[in-house]
């Protein structure tokens, strides 16, 4: 397993870094001291020739001290407000530390809405792809002064693991304030043990996870195992490794066992697949028997309406729509070629009887191969 490890860790050459609130904040203001460190550490990757893409917390920490308030406030509005004069500060403190490197910063913020939009995704990813050839340090953080329900990633754990989707990075390291995941939370029992590597999301990683709370972020442990599972479907390897540790991202790259690792599924995902499957919300979803779920697991088959016994919801032509199994296990997630009433009509039929049901047959296919991520660990 180590020589997994080791093998991602010395061919990573794009990498996205994400530094969590309790990393950034002492005392509800932010830490210089660990600002100036991560820049220094990210600068000395830079050098090493490696491109390093930024996601960072901690604008509420930042907007709370310059405004004087002695705690986080509830209301959601003023929390926005809050993190909209903090991230002023948040980004100043990183173009000072940057700069005694004569590195320079970009200020991006996005919301998931940015992301589920193919021509804004894409455009994020040439924008990024730009300032990485330019060799600035792009900075991201979620768009906090217009995030509502629906338009948040509600972390930047999820954020973190999008961009490394989006910019086909070969690794994302999530800085955190401890050590990694561990049995117990590690600040109350003595008996916890840490957990080197993560090869499978067993039910226990999330009862691990679920059991640490998170103090001043959104995140806490649950968040980054779901990043961590979106990744490693995808391909992509992460660790959980502690920000507050001298010198953690050179220690990682020089070949230290810290932190836990998870270990990806062989097989990486193309990038537009990446897209359906992790920025893409489903609308509804077809249930497909174990025939449809072998020939589409194993052989790499499109979905054909023969294997669907069952359909879910109310969906138009072309939107993302998940495939379970008949035990209700989500498989993947694909873009449909008809709508969820017209599948009920032809759901059964071989793709011959199509045209006498529907009296017309655009496609064969309810969702074609090329438009369909399998996204289950049942491939790991």
């Amino acid at each position: 397993m180590n020589h997994h490890r080791k093998h991602c860790f010395e061919c990573a050459r794009r990498i996205v870094v994400k530094v969590g609130s309790n990393v950034l904040t002492a005392d509800n203001d932010l830490n210089v001291g660990a600002i100036r460190s991560i820049s220094r550490q990210i600068c000395h990757l830079i050098q090493a020739d490696m491109e390093v893409i930024l996601v960072s917390s901690g604008a509420m920490a930042s907007g709370i001290r310059k405004l004087g308030l002695p705690k986080r406030p509830d209301e959601i509005p003023k929390r926005q407000a809050v993190a909209a004069v903090g991230q002023a500060g948040l980004i100043l403190a990183y173009e000072r530390a940057f700069a005694r490197y004569q590195k320079k910063v970009a200020q991006i913020l996005l919301t998931s809405e940015d992301l589920a939009h193919r021509q804004r995704y894409l455009n994020a990813r040439n924008t990024l792809n730009t300032l990485l050839s330019w060799q600035v340090v792009p900075i991201i953080n979620e768009n906090d002064t217009v995030m509502v329900e629906e338009i948040q990633f509600g972390d930047n754990d999820t954020l973190a693991a999008m961009i490394t989707l989006l910019m086909d990075a070969d690794i994302l390291i999530n800085l955190t304030d401890i050590d990694g995941l561990y049995t117990k939370d590690p600040r109350t029992c003595a008996d916890a043990e840490l957990i080197p590597v993560v090869s499978k999301f067993e039910k226990r990683i999330e009862k691990f996870a679920g059991d640490m709370p998170g103090a001043l972020g959104t995140g806490g442990m649950i968040s980054k195992i779901k990043a961590a599972r979106k990744l490693s479907a995808a391909g992509v390897p992460m660790v959980i490794a502690n920000g507050m540790q001298p010198n953690i991202l050179k220690r990682l790259f020089s070949g230290k066992d810290h932190g836990t690792f998870f270990i990806p599924r062989k097989q990486k995902l193309a990038s537009r697949k990446c897209w359906i499957a992790f920025n893409l919300k489903p609308k509804g979803a077809v249930i497909i028997d174990a025939g449809a779920a072998s020939a589409i697991l194993k052989r790499g088959k499109s979905l054909l309406p023969g294997g669907i016994t069952a359909v879910v919801g109310d969906f138009s032509v072309g939107a993302a729509v998940e495939f379970k199994d008949i035990t209700n296990e989500v498989l993947g997630i694909g873009l449909v070629n008809y709508s969820a009433s017209d599948i009920r009509k032809i759901k059964g039929l071989k793709s011959g009887q199509i045209k006498n049901h529907l009296g017309y047959k655009p496609f064969d296919e309810v969702i074609h191969r090329d438009n369909l991520a399998i996204t289950s660990d049942q491939l790991l």
